[in-house]
Protein backbone atom coordinates (compact mmCIF):
# COMPACT_ATOMS: atom_id res chain seq x y z
CA UNK A 1 0.00 0.00 0.00
CA UNK A 2 1.19 3.49 -0.84
CA UNK A 3 1.11 6.93 0.73
CA UNK A 4 -0.40 9.19 -1.92
CA UNK A 5 -1.01 12.88 -2.44
CA UNK A 6 -3.80 14.08 -4.74
CA UNK A 7 -3.38 17.73 -5.72
CA UNK A 8 -6.78 18.94 -6.86
CA UNK A 9 -9.79 17.18 -5.37
CA UNK A 10 -12.66 18.13 -7.62
CA UNK A 11 -15.10 15.54 -8.91
CA UNK A 12 -12.43 13.23 -10.33
CA UNK A 13 -9.79 13.81 -7.66
CA UNK A 14 -12.16 13.24 -4.75
CA UNK A 15 -13.65 10.12 -6.37
CA UNK A 16 -10.15 8.79 -6.98
CA UNK A 17 -9.25 9.52 -3.35
CA UNK A 18 -12.22 7.51 -2.10
CA UNK A 19 -11.44 4.67 -4.50
CA UNK A 20 -7.79 4.43 -3.49
CA UNK A 21 -8.64 4.74 0.21
CA UNK A 22 -11.03 1.81 -0.16
CA UNK A 23 -8.14 -0.19 -1.63
CA UNK A 24 -6.13 0.44 1.52
CA UNK A 25 -3.86 3.24 0.38
CA UNK A 26 -3.15 6.20 2.65
CA UNK A 27 -4.50 9.16 0.70
CA UNK A 28 -4.04 12.86 1.37
CA UNK A 29 -6.07 15.33 -0.64
CA UNK A 30 -4.82 18.86 -1.26
CA UNK A 31 -7.60 21.39 -1.73
CA UNK A 32 -8.00 25.12 -1.21
CA UNK A 33 -11.23 24.57 0.72
CA UNK A 34 -11.47 21.00 2.05
CA UNK A 35 -14.97 19.59 2.64
CA UNK A 36 -16.33 19.17 6.15
CA UNK A 37 -17.20 15.54 5.42
CA UNK A 38 -13.88 13.92 4.53
CA UNK A 39 -15.02 10.33 3.74
CA UNK A 40 -11.95 8.99 5.52
CA UNK A 41 -9.58 11.12 3.43
CA UNK A 42 -6.97 13.27 5.14
CA UNK A 43 -7.42 16.68 3.52
CA UNK A 44 -4.89 19.50 3.67
CA UNK A 45 -5.86 23.09 2.95
CA UNK A 46 -3.46 24.88 0.61
CA UNK A 47 -3.38 26.81 -2.63
CA UNK A 48 -0.66 25.65 -5.03
CA UNK A 49 -0.40 29.24 -6.30
CA UNK A 50 1.20 30.05 -2.92
CA UNK A 51 4.68 28.62 -2.42
CA UNK A 52 4.50 29.64 1.23
CA UNK A 53 1.39 27.55 1.86
CA UNK A 54 3.06 24.49 0.33
CA UNK A 55 6.22 24.81 2.42
CA UNK A 56 4.45 23.64 5.59
CA UNK A 57 3.16 20.42 4.00
CA UNK A 58 4.72 16.96 4.47
CA UNK A 59 6.63 15.59 1.51
CA UNK A 60 7.01 11.89 2.34
CA UNK A 61 4.59 10.63 -0.32
CA UNK A 62 5.18 7.67 -2.63
CA UNK A 63 3.43 9.32 -5.58
CA UNK A 64 1.64 12.54 -6.48
CA UNK A 65 -1.48 12.98 -8.61
CA UNK A 66 -1.92 16.40 -10.22
CA UNK A 67 -5.60 16.79 -11.17
CA UNK A 68 -6.01 20.55 -11.19
CA UNK A 69 -8.24 22.59 -13.50
CA UNK A 70 -8.05 26.29 -14.25
CA UNK A 71 -10.74 28.42 -12.64
CA UNK A 72 -11.70 29.87 -16.02
CA UNK A 73 -10.81 29.94 -19.70
CA UNK A 74 -8.59 33.00 -19.36
CA UNK A 75 -4.85 33.07 -19.94
CA UNK A 76 -4.31 34.25 -16.37
CA UNK A 77 -6.24 31.30 -14.93
CA UNK A 78 -4.24 28.80 -16.96
CA UNK A 79 -0.92 30.40 -16.11
CA UNK A 80 -1.85 30.33 -12.41
CA UNK A 81 -2.29 26.55 -12.58
CA UNK A 82 0.15 25.34 -15.22
CA UNK A 83 3.00 27.78 -14.59
CA UNK A 84 2.84 29.21 -11.05
CA UNK A 85 0.99 26.34 -9.37
CA UNK A 86 2.89 23.59 -11.13
CA UNK A 87 6.21 25.28 -10.41
CA UNK A 88 5.45 25.58 -6.71
CA UNK A 89 4.27 21.97 -6.48
CA UNK A 90 7.31 20.69 -8.35
CA UNK A 91 9.63 22.58 -6.04
CA UNK A 92 7.99 20.84 -3.09
CA UNK A 93 7.39 17.36 -4.55
CA UNK A 94 10.01 16.94 -7.25
CA UNK A 95 11.39 13.69 -5.82
CA UNK A 96 8.11 11.79 -6.14
CA UNK A 97 6.81 10.25 -9.36
CA UNK A 98 3.80 12.16 -10.67
CA UNK A 99 0.62 11.23 -12.48
CA UNK A 100 -0.26 14.43 -14.33
CA UNK A 101 -3.74 14.84 -15.81
CA UNK A 102 -3.48 16.59 -19.14
CA UNK A 103 -5.78 16.98 -22.13
CA UNK A 104 -6.01 15.84 -25.74
CA UNK A 105 -6.33 19.54 -26.56
CA UNK A 106 -2.52 19.52 -26.77
CA UNK A 107 -2.97 18.00 -30.24
CA UNK A 108 -3.40 20.65 -32.89
CA UNK A 109 -4.51 18.26 -35.64
CA UNK A 110 -7.82 19.34 -37.13
CA UNK A 111 -8.39 17.40 -40.35
CA UNK A 112 -9.78 14.19 -38.90
CA UNK A 113 -6.33 12.63 -38.34
CA UNK A 114 -5.77 9.77 -35.94
CA UNK A 115 -3.51 10.79 -33.06
CA UNK A 116 -1.66 8.80 -30.44
CA UNK A 117 1.05 9.41 -27.86
CA UNK A 118 3.69 9.80 -30.57
CA UNK A 119 1.76 12.36 -32.62
CA UNK A 120 3.11 15.93 -32.70
CA UNK A 121 1.67 18.24 -30.06
CA UNK A 122 1.42 21.63 -31.74
CA UNK A 123 -1.76 23.28 -30.45
CA UNK A 124 -2.76 26.63 -31.91
CA UNK A 125 -4.58 28.11 -28.91
CA UNK A 126 -2.70 29.56 -25.95
CA UNK A 127 -4.41 27.58 -23.18
CA UNK A 128 -3.50 24.27 -24.82
CA UNK A 129 0.03 25.54 -25.39
CA UNK A 130 0.33 26.21 -21.66
CA UNK A 131 -0.80 22.65 -20.86
CA UNK A 132 1.70 21.30 -23.38
CA UNK A 133 4.50 23.35 -21.81
CA UNK A 134 3.50 22.08 -18.38
CA UNK A 135 3.84 18.47 -19.60
CA UNK A 136 7.35 19.20 -20.86
CA UNK A 137 8.32 21.00 -17.67
CA UNK A 138 7.19 18.08 -15.50
CA UNK A 139 9.06 15.45 -17.50
CA UNK A 140 12.19 17.60 -17.55
CA UNK A 141 12.01 17.84 -13.75
CA UNK A 142 11.10 14.20 -13.13
CA UNK A 143 11.44 11.69 -15.96
CA UNK A 144 9.75 9.03 -13.83
CA UNK A 145 6.38 10.76 -14.14
CA UNK A 146 3.38 9.86 -16.28
CA UNK A 147 1.24 12.19 -18.39
CA UNK A 148 -2.40 11.12 -18.88
CA UNK A 149 -4.22 12.97 -21.66
CA UNK A 150 -7.97 12.79 -21.21
CA UNK A 151 -10.34 13.57 -24.06
CA UNK A 152 -13.76 15.17 -23.43
CA UNK A 153 -14.97 14.07 -19.99
CA UNK A 154 -18.66 13.30 -19.50
CA UNK A 155 -20.87 11.66 -16.89
CA UNK A 156 -23.26 12.74 -14.12
CA UNK A 157 -22.95 16.50 -13.80
CA UNK A 158 -21.21 16.73 -17.19
CA UNK A 159 -24.23 16.42 -19.46
CA UNK A 160 -23.76 19.18 -22.02
CA UNK A 161 -24.46 16.94 -25.03
CA UNK A 162 -27.64 15.57 -23.45
CA UNK A 163 -28.98 19.09 -23.04
CA UNK A 164 -27.84 20.02 -26.53
CA UNK A 165 -29.62 17.03 -28.10
CA UNK A 166 -32.90 18.20 -26.55
CA UNK A 167 -32.69 21.58 -28.29
CA UNK A 168 -32.71 20.40 -31.94
CA UNK A 169 -29.25 21.81 -32.64
CA UNK A 170 -27.81 22.51 -36.07
CA UNK A 171 -24.94 20.09 -36.67
CA UNK A 172 -22.63 19.65 -39.62
CA UNK A 173 -22.70 16.21 -41.22
CA UNK A 174 -20.33 16.68 -44.14
CA UNK A 175 -17.41 16.86 -43.77
CA UNK A 176 -17.59 14.80 -40.57
CA UNK A 177 -16.74 16.55 -37.33
CA UNK A 178 -15.19 13.98 -34.98
CA UNK A 179 -15.54 13.97 -31.20
CA UNK A 180 -13.63 12.03 -28.56
CA UNK A 181 -14.75 11.30 -25.03
CA UNK A 182 -14.13 9.42 -21.81
CA UNK A 183 -16.58 8.76 -18.99
CA UNK A 184 -15.48 10.28 -15.68
CA UNK A 185 -15.59 6.84 -14.04
CA UNK A 186 -13.05 5.66 -16.57
CA UNK A 187 -10.92 8.71 -15.74
CA UNK A 188 -10.75 7.42 -12.18
CA UNK A 189 -10.30 3.86 -13.41
CA UNK A 190 -7.36 4.77 -15.65
CA UNK A 191 -5.51 6.66 -12.92
CA UNK A 192 -6.03 3.89 -10.36
CA UNK A 193 -4.96 1.29 -12.94
CA UNK A 194 -1.75 3.12 -13.81
CA UNK A 195 -0.89 3.46 -10.12
CA UNK A 196 -1.46 -0.26 -9.61
CA UNK A 197 0.82 -1.06 -12.53
CA UNK A 198 3.54 1.20 -11.15
CA UNK A 199 3.30 -0.37 -7.69
CA UNK A 200 3.44 -3.83 -9.25
CA UNK A 201 6.76 -2.94 -10.84
CA UNK A 202 5.50 -2.55 -14.41
CA UNK A 203 7.57 -0.11 -16.46
CA UNK A 204 5.23 2.66 -17.60
CA UNK A 205 5.55 4.96 -20.57
CA UNK A 206 5.74 8.69 -19.94
CA UNK A 207 2.42 9.34 -21.69
CA UNK A 208 -0.97 7.67 -22.16
CA UNK A 209 -3.88 8.90 -24.23
CA UNK A 210 -7.11 8.10 -22.38
CA UNK A 211 -10.18 8.15 -24.63
CA UNK A 212 -12.82 5.52 -25.30
CA UNK A 213 -12.79 3.05 -28.20
CA UNK A 214 -15.09 4.94 -30.52
CA UNK A 215 -14.30 8.42 -31.82
CA UNK A 216 -17.62 9.38 -33.40
CA UNK A 217 -18.94 12.31 -35.36
CA UNK A 218 -20.98 14.94 -33.58
CA UNK A 219 -23.81 14.24 -36.04
CA UNK A 220 -23.84 10.56 -35.08
CA UNK A 221 -23.76 11.22 -31.34
CA UNK A 222 -26.41 13.95 -31.28
CA UNK A 223 -28.70 12.01 -33.65
CA UNK A 224 -28.48 8.93 -31.44
CA UNK A 225 -29.09 10.93 -28.27
CA UNK A 226 -32.11 12.69 -29.81
CA UNK A 227 -33.58 9.32 -30.74
CA UNK A 228 -33.03 7.93 -27.23
CA UNK A 229 -34.60 11.03 -25.69
CA UNK A 230 -37.56 10.99 -28.13
CA UNK A 231 -36.56 14.45 -29.35
CA UNK A 232 -36.50 15.81 -32.91
CA UNK A 233 -33.39 14.94 -34.88
CA UNK A 234 -30.75 17.65 -35.32
CA UNK A 235 -30.91 19.84 -38.40
CA UNK A 236 -28.18 20.00 -41.00
CA UNK A 237 -25.72 22.81 -40.62
CA UNK A 238 -24.55 24.21 -43.93
CA UNK A 239 -20.81 24.64 -44.25
CA UNK A 240 -19.27 27.32 -46.45
CA UNK A 241 -15.98 26.23 -47.99
CA UNK A 242 -13.74 23.68 -46.27
CA UNK A 243 -14.65 22.94 -42.66
CA UNK A 244 -12.02 21.79 -40.22
CA UNK A 245 -12.47 18.36 -38.69
CA UNK A 246 -11.48 17.16 -35.27
CA UNK A 247 -8.85 14.55 -34.57
CA UNK A 248 -9.57 10.95 -33.67
CA UNK A 249 -7.88 9.67 -30.52
CA UNK A 250 -6.21 6.27 -30.43
CA UNK A 251 -6.08 4.43 -27.07
CA UNK A 252 -4.09 1.32 -28.00
CA UNK A 253 -1.14 1.99 -25.69
CA UNK A 254 -3.41 2.08 -22.64
CA UNK A 255 -5.37 -1.00 -23.71
CA UNK A 256 -2.20 -2.92 -24.52
CA UNK A 257 -1.16 -2.35 -20.91
CA UNK A 258 -4.36 -4.13 -19.87
CA UNK A 259 -6.91 -1.42 -19.12
CA UNK A 260 -10.53 -2.32 -19.94
CA UNK A 261 -12.94 0.56 -20.35
CA UNK A 262 -16.12 0.39 -18.30
CA UNK A 263 -17.74 2.62 -20.92
CA UNK A 264 -16.06 1.72 -24.24
CA UNK A 265 -18.25 3.99 -26.37
CA UNK A 266 -20.73 6.85 -26.13
CA UNK A 267 -23.74 4.52 -26.31
CA UNK A 268 -22.66 2.68 -23.15
CA UNK A 269 -22.04 5.87 -21.20
CA UNK A 270 -24.80 8.11 -22.44
CA UNK A 271 -27.25 5.22 -22.50
CA UNK A 272 -26.90 5.00 -18.73
CA UNK A 273 -27.35 8.76 -18.36
CA UNK A 274 -30.50 8.68 -20.49
CA UNK A 275 -32.02 5.98 -18.31
CA UNK A 276 -31.43 8.17 -15.25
Amino acid sequence: MAKLLIIGCGAIGSTLARHLTAQGHQVTGLKRHPPVENDGIDYLAADIASAQQLQKLPDDFDAVFFIVSADGRTEQSYRMVYETGLGNALAKFQQQPWFFVSSTSVYGQSQGEWVDENSPTEPTNLTSQLICQAEQRLLAANANSVIVRFSGIYGPGREYLLRSAQQTPSIQQTPPYYTNRIHQQDCVGVLAFLLAQRLAGVALDNCYLASDDNPATMWEVISWLAEQLNCPAPTLKSIDGIADQNKRCQNQRLKALGYEFRYPDYQAGYGELVKR
